[in-house]
């Protein structure tokens, strides 16, 4: 039997440690020559302000042929900009070139005097405020939303709350039944001292929310994609697209903590949004009330918000036109794989044309593209 030092190859370690170095130094040459890492580069104009809120409305990407405008609510724990972070995989681009008209809401960066802002406050005061913009800067009596993630949740409370002010509602990723102990996430929320935090930070750092998500996936997100990092440190754009997702992921806004406080206590630790025993401001929240068509999508793979939490919305609304729509693969690849751009974007856009009715001008060349296919698809995952 030989022993290690007799298979040990020497001279293959040495080469590989020489490849290894020049990709380094070649690495090392490119980031030196970065200035600024480019992030949310779709064009795009600043609407509506109050507080730190910024609403933005982006420019056509070609013919606008659905005329109801879209407004898309992103999380408050990350950035939006992850919709459009880079130009070849921009679910925002994406959807501009299906011919939507698209709003967005920067929620920005609270501050202490952001601390005692509530649910109500972003939900029956901001996000009402956006809404209100834009149907009159249209003149559209009613406009789409999307919402994403915890924006999701957001958009599905404000469309049971004002009804009449939306068409159709379009949830991706986001948790309504938080029951379920598929996620870390939701098992460390239900046992979480949210009062302890928010008592202690009143504003609470984004940081230490990061270093939480950070942990649920411990090896792939603080060890193996740096050691990837070297297959593709050589490569200018692939070293681009990997810096864009470092920087989005560690730009994490803080949070205002009574409205963090009442979202952990009423959402994940008591489930009170699908009991009809959610109350924002002096509204009682009715899933039931939301009765125009949904769109529900969610990914198979996703760890941060599992199926079992985004799946049982369809079985609580009202609507008689409601389609559950699954996407293989995870949280981050909704807005960013290379098969969302593919399926997502032309199905999501198919989706909003059908349902505009008339304010629906002849199709967009790309939404047309490939209907049949996409609408089969739809019409299987209908609930």
């Amino acid at each position: 039997m030989k022993s290690p030092y007799e298979t040990f190859d020497m001279k293959n370690m040495v080469r590989e440690l020489s490849e290894m170095g020049t990709k380094l130094i070649k690495g090392a040459e490119i980031l030196a020559g970065i200035d600024a890492i480019d992030v949310g580069t779709a064009p795009k104009k600043l609407v509506y302000e109050e507080d730190k809120l910024k609403l933005y409305h982006y420019e056509p990407e070609g013919k606008v042929t659905c005329r109801v405008p879209v407004l898309m609510v992103y999380a408050m724990v990350n950035r939006q900009y992850m919709l459009d972070l880079q130009p070849d995989r921009s679910l925002v681009r994406n959807l501009l070139q299906h011919g939507l008209d698209l709003y967005i809401i920067d929620w920005g960066y609270p501050t202490k005097a952001d601390m005692y802002l509530t649910l109500d406050d972003y939900i029956n005061g901001y996000l009402n405020n956006c809404v209100d913009f834009i149907r009159q800067s249209s003149k559209k009596e009613k406009i789409n939303i999307m919402g994403i993630c915890q924006g999701g949740t957001f958009s599905a409370i404000y469309a049971a709350l004002d009804p009449e002010k939306i068409k159709n509602l379009v949830t991706l990723v986001a948790p309504f039944d938080f029951s379920t102990n598929d996620g870390l996430l939701f098992r460390w929320a239900k046992h979480m001292n949210v009062d302890a935090l928010v008592d202690t930070y009143r504003i609470i750092p984004g940081d230490f929310l990061n270093a939480g998500f950070l942990m649920m996936m411990p090896f792939n997100l603080n060890i193996r994609k740096y050691v990837d990092l070297i297959d593709v440190i050589e490569d200018r754009e692939k070293l681009l697209n990997f810096l864009r997702m470092e920087k989005w992921i560690f730009d994490s806004p803080g949070q205002a903590g009574e409205c963090l406080r009442q979202f952990i206590k009423d959402c994940y630790q008591e489930n009170k949004l699908v009991k009809g025993a959610l109350k924002v401001g002096d509204k009682v929240v009715d899933l039931k009330d939301i009765t125009m068509p949904l769109l529900n999508i969610y990914a198979s793979a996703d760890h941060l918000v599992p199926p079992a939490a985004t799946k049982p919305l369809n079985d609580l609304v009202g609507s008689a036109d409601k389609t559950l729509y699954e996407f293989k693969g995870g949280h981050i690849g909704v807005f960013v794989g290379a098969k969302s751009q593919k399926e997502l974007a032309p199905a999501m856009s198919q989706w909003l044309h059908e349902r505009a009715g008339e304010e629906t001008a002849s199709k967009h060349p790309k939404a047309a593209k490939g209907a049949a296919r996409r609408e089969k698809s739809l019409k299987h995952r209908n609930s």
